[in-house]
């Protein structure tokens, strides 16, 4: 009995090393990351994944309009391209 089952032992102990090494920690990862950008609200200070610091001053769907520098230049940018919302201890 063993023996029809001790070929498999080895590639699912592989399998749910890769699960718990690889695949769940990304699965946090981008669900922390979908939970942020769908918390996103008017007046946030932002980050881009370009590295471009700004603030919002609209959503529509997918879409920002973040202010930029002194001179209040607005951008628009799609969502999926917010990389963290700058928090007010990393900012002092």
């Amino acid at each position: 009995m063993f023996q029809q089952f001790g070929g498999l032992i080895i590639p699912l102990g592989f399998l749910a090393i890769f699960y718990f090494l690889i695949i769940r920690p990304q699965q946090k990862r981008e669900k922390k990351t979908k939970d942020m950008r769908n918390s996103l609200k008017v007046g946030d200070e932002i980050v881009t994944i370009g590295g471009i610091y700004g603030n919002i001053i609209k959503i529509k769907d997918d879409i920002i309009t973040i202010e930029v520098g002194a001179d209040k230049t607005k951008l628009t940018i799609a969502k999926w391209a917010v990389g963290n919302v700058v928090s007010e201890e990393n900012s002092k």
